[in-house]
This record gives structure tokens, sequence and C-alpha cells, in this order.
């Protein structure tokens, strides 16, 4: 495989791409820091397919990134391939707007043909190809310049790798009948709106306890108020506030900003700033919750009642023993709070809809129906339906009617 010098001219970044135009697929990964921003500040963009690689380097002066961009986004040719690619992904969303079209996830894959939820790119390596990453170039810090050779060597290093392990893990998956399996998981990553920040949500992702609807108001208002602060000064939204300040300020507001002074987690100068101003302006305007968007009641302990909760522990029991089975990622097939669900009695669910219902589902169903039983063979548990259980007789069915008729009525059997 050829290695191209580290990319830092738009012609040689619009020559790569061309070429590239004409692969089945591209391995794609990022280098990026976001420790100091809101936004994740793309540092290098990886890109390779079988018979070449390169590094593209996004702060290089005067480079333009849109020959790269249209072939992600708007070459619906090129397959993009992805390791645990989320992060990725929303650096491309955050440029364009968009998701890299088609694209597949080789994290995501292996929950279809192994029982890893969430395998790292290095054990991926290893087990694929035998090899050991050196991860000591993992985290530096990509956005100082120049770039030493072992950080663009490290980087490379996973697209080739990545470019390698593609058609063998397509493969199995072509062997296995299973591609389709990972179609709504794909879906997802593709989907723009789970990389878009909605300041209007933000507050759903603040632990809260209690249902008072001026709280929750007050949380909801102060959330989309930090968001948006972040995303303005481009910094962590923790540097603004932190979660549990937000918290505290929603449940017991400050009478007014000089009280902000008191308050754990700001600092002083909040009291005449013109931070705290716009904040005492978020928390005058709030207003109270509505009921429709008031979250749904946590049960405390078990929701499903005793029994409910013993069917629901024999059903994950179930999919252990199954995804065994099947060497499938038991997160591919079900969650747990759908299990308790089909436990509880609910039906309509996604685990005994399509594929998931020929896997596992329909056994699922019949535990919950009383028709599988567990079974320990050889030291190993298994399933058993009821119906394929097969009681053994010790004598003849004619045999056992006479005995049982001569106990029975020893006179009646003499008299014949």
């Amino acid at each position: 495989m050829k290695i191209h010098p580290l990319i830092t001219t738009t012609e040689a970044l619009t020559d790569l791409c061309a070429r590239l135009t004409q692969s089945e697929f591209v391995a794609v990964d990022t280098e990026f820091m976001r420790e100091n921003t809101y936004w994740p500040e793309l540092c290098l963009v990886q890109i390779g397919n079988t018979e070449e690689a390169a590094a593209i380097d996004p702060m290089a002066d005067g480079i333009d990134l849109t020959p790269l961009l249209d072939l992600m986004c708007e070459n619906g040719d090129v397959l993009k391939v992805f390791h645990a690619g989320g992060q990725d992904v929303e650096i491309i969303v955050n440029l364009t707007g968009k998701t890299p079209h088609p694209i597949f996830d080789t994290q995501i894959a292996m929950m279809a043909i192994s029982q890893s939820e969430q395998i790292g790119y290095a054990n991926l390596v290893e087990t694929w190809m035998g090899l050991t990453i050196d991860k000591g170039a993992r985290f530096t810090d990509w956005s100082r310049r120049p770039l030493t050779d072992r950080q663009i060597e490290y980087a490379i290093g996973d697209v080739t790798h990545l470019a390698t392990m593609f058609p063998r893990i397509l493969k199995k998956l072509i062997k296995t009948g299973r591609g389709l399996w990972l179609n709504a998981e794909m879906e997802k990553l593709a989907d723009p709106s789970n990389y878009i920040t909605d300041p209007g949500q933000a507050w759903k992702r603040i632990r809260q306890s209690g249902r008072n609807p001026q709280v929750l108001g007050r949380m909801k208002a102060l959330a989309a108020w930090r968001e948006s602060e972040a995303q303005h000064k481009n910094i962590p939204r923790g540097r603004i506030m932190r979660d549990e300040t937000l918290a505290d300020v929603a449940s017991h507001p400050p009478k007014n900003q000089a009280d902000l002074a008191k308050v754990r987690g700001l600092s002083a100068a909040w009291r005449d700033n013109d931070i705290g101003k716009r904040l005492m302006k978020v928390l005058a305007d709030a207003e109270p919750l509505p009921k429709s968007e008031m979250p749904e009641k946590v049960k405390q302990g078990a929701p499903l009642g005793r029994e409910g909760a013993l069917v629901a522990d024999l059903l994950k029991l179930l999919l252990k023993i199954r995804a065994r089975e099947i060497d499938v990622a038991p997160r591919l097939l079900t969650r747990a709070d759908e299990m308790e669900a089909l436990a509880a009695g609910a039906r309509d669910l996604p685990v005994l809809q399509g594929w998931r219902f020929d896997v596992f589902g329909k056994d699922a169903l019949d535990l919950v129906e009383g028709k599988l039983a567990f079974a320990v063979e050889r030291g190993r548990l298994k399933m058993t339906h009821i119906d394929d259980v097969v009681v053994p007789e010790t004598a003849p069915a004619a045999e056992m009617q006479a005995d049982s008729d001569a106990d029975a009525d020893p006179d009646a059997l003499a008299a014949e």
C-alpha cells in the first residue's frame, strides 16, 4: 500500500480524492481536540483504500477541504468505513450539516458476528490481524504543529488496518447472512439529528429529582441558556456552569444577582458581571414546564412486581444463552428495558418483529408464556421447549394399565 506524505495543499487533496472516487470504499478516521472547546477542533483526517492512504492537515494554511467533504457527503457510490465513528461523523456534520453516506461502522458490524458490544480498535486489529498497536501517540496534542513522523504514522495506521480488515469483516457478514441485522444501527449513525444539539432539549441530560413544574421549567431555561452561551463562546458547557450548580440554581433560585456569589460552583464575580445579569434574566423569564413535557414518573423498586421481576431476570438469562449460542452481541438483539416490558405484558416491541423475533423474540415470548424451560446438559445451560420434553416410560402402556386395573379390583381381574 502506498503511503503519501502529509497533504497540506488543496491541489494534492483534490488529486487524492479524484483517485479515491474510483474506489468501492474508503476507510476514514479523524484526530481532534475538544477539551477546551464546545465544538471539536479537527486536527487531522486520515483516509485510504487497499491501494493508498494519506493524512490530511485541515489546519494547513489555505487548504480547502471541499474535495474531501464532497467525497464524504455527496458521492453516494463510495462506501465510507469508520470504526466507532460517532465523533468522526459529528465533525463532518458540524462542517457540512450532512452525514457521510453510504456509511459502515466496523464496531457496529462486530455486534452481529461476535459477542462484543463496543470492541475497541486496538482489540479489533489484534483479533483480525494479530498485530499490537503502539498507543504512545494516542493522547498527544494533535493541534500542535508541526506533527511528528510518529504521530502521522500512528494516525495513518488507523485507516490502513481498517482498509485491510473491512473486506474480511464484510465477507463474514455475508457468509452468516447477518448484514440486514445492522441496517437500523447504521441508519442511526447516519441520522444528522443525532449530532445536532437542540438547546431546548439540553435539560434532559441533567440528572434531576422531583417533578415540580416550576423547578423543571427553570432547569430547561437555564440549560438552553448555558448551551447557547457555550456555543457562542466555543467553550465546554461545564466552563459556563456545572450540571450540579445548574440544578441547584433551578431548585433554589437566588432572589437577586448579588446572591449569585453565594451559589456553590459560581465565582464571586457573578454578582455584578454581565453573565450573571443574563442568568438572572433567564430565571425571571422562565415559565413552568408544561404538562406535555413532564418526564415520566420513575417507578421505585421492582416495577414489574416480584413475579414479573423474576420473569425479566429469566429473559436476561435467556438472552445470554442465545447470544452465546449464535455469537452475537446481546445489545443487538434487545435491551433490558424491552425485556422488562415483555415480562410486564407488552407485545408491540422491536424484539417481537422481523429478524429479532426469529432469532430471539419467539423463544423469549415462549418463556413468558410458559412454553420454554431451562435445562442443564453436560454442565451447560440450555433452553428446552416444553413440547419437546419426552417423559420416559418405565413399562409399556398396556402393562401399566393392567397393573393399575389389578391394583384397583383384583376380584374382577380373577373373574376374567
